[in-house]
């Protein structure tokens, strides 16, 4: 190793910073020479410009993705027992959100290329309890949300896109058309938590949708319950983006298409680094969608995976295992009284991938160096 080289992390925000840090700076000494912290003129404006970007009708900001997915849900009149199908393999905030407001969450199988929701598995899971489906778009690839949506047309259901993890990813429709992650369905709910591709210093989220109603509910949920204040019309929540955090979202919106590349090019450089090694299975893109990798994940196959992570922590080279036990096996589901169900490409995976240093400030030296020592131990 290289000991001029920079250290290997797998996400790094301080260098992001480093090169915004004067116009974010700025901003944020702006927040604070104003005293607006909440819903102040920040939040307005990322609001606007991020619903300009995404193509939506309407944005409504909030405190974190996991209340983004819980004020959608609430927004909807999903009742306990109502089915929500769900992909088991994805973060646990997906499904614990149905789990908090005592919904049933219904796991199905993910399609072993993109790790996305697989259609059929939804389609065999509709029952007459089921109200909604919740299409994870997960690393960064669009879930296959055409044939998603004409499930739920068929069959009446509401479609929650998880977008936390492809903000800026690119949906192709068969006759050509494009729309962003996150606006195709009933209701699409994000992330900004720090490491997300779209990062703030804090947390943060926010909830797109095209039906005027279904946003002025969500947006008085978001805001305890009240469209005029001390008069609540129903139970809500206490869910906001601060100015701070939306100042800095506000500088970072307009840099996230850059982002995108700099992540696909760092992408690219592992992919044909791995190219025909019948050991490694690189990240998949299928033709309907762009990737954003929010992570560069692989799957290994005839290969100690855990091994592997053990040599490359010795390179001082970082990896992560998403998700070692997912949800359908989780103890939390345990007094939920679901019916056993059989995930064997959820199970498989969660015991072959492992995911290898992905963000905006990987330079060519860095991408070298872990390709190098990826292919040492797997060739040896």
């Amino acid at each position: 190793m290289n000991c001029n080289m920079r250290p290997i992390q797998m996400v790094d925000t301080k260098s992001q910073y480093l090169k915004i840090k004067s116009a974010v700076d700025t901003a944020i000494h702006e927040v604070l020479d104003s005293a607006a912290y909440i819903n102040g003129k920040p939040v307005q404006d990322f609001t606007a410009a991020l619903n300009t970007y995404q193509g939506s009708a309407h944005t409504i900001t909030c405190g974190n993705g996991t209340d983004a997915l819980q004020i959608a849900m609430m927004a909807l009149d999903l009742q306990p027992g109502d089915e929500v199908i769900t992909p088991s393999y994805t973060y646990i905030a997906t499904t614990e959100v149905v789990a908090l407001l005592k919904l049933k969450p219904v796991f199905v199988e993910v399609d072993p290329k993109t790790f996305c929701i697989d259609p059929v598995s939804v389609r065999n899971a509709i029952t007459p309890k089921t109200k909604a489906i919740v299409p994870v778009h997960l690393y960064g690839h669009a879930a296959p949300m055409e044939e998603i949506m004409q499930i739920a047309a068929e069959f009446g259901l509401y479609v929650i896109e998880d977008n936390a993890q492809a903000i800026g990813c690119d949906y192709t429709f068969l006759d050509g058309s494009k729309k962003k992650t996150g606006s195709i369905g009933t209701v699409g709910a994000t992330s900004f938590y720090p490491s997300k591709n779209l990062g703030a210093y804090g947390d943060g989220g926010a909830i797109f949708t095209n039906d005027a109603a279904l946003a002025q509910k969500m947006k008085m949920i978001a805001n305890h319950g009240q469209q005029t204040r001390y008069y609540h019309e129903m139970v809500g929540c206490n869910s906001r983006l601060d100015s701070m955090q939306a100042a800095v979202l506000n500088i970072k919106l307009k840099q996230l298409d850059d982002y995108t590349n700099a992540r696909q090019n760092a992408a690219n450089f592992y992919n044909n680094a791995f190219a025909g090694n019948e050991k490694i299975t690189v990240p998949y893109v299928a033709p309907y969608s762009t990737h954003v990798y929010h992570q560069y994940t692989l799957q290994l196959h005839n290969v100690n995976r855990d091994a592997l992570s053990a040599y490359l922590a010795e390179k001082k080279i970082p990896s992560m295992i998403y998700y070692p036990v997912p949800g359908h096996r989780q103890k939390m589901f345990s007094g939920f009284d679901l019916p056993p169900v059989d995930l064997t490409i959820t199970d498989w995976l969660t015991e072959r991938v492992i995911s290898l240093p992905m963000h905006t400030e990987m330079d060519q030296e860095q991408l070298s160096y872990i390709t190098e020592n990826v292919l040492n131990f797997i060739n040896n």
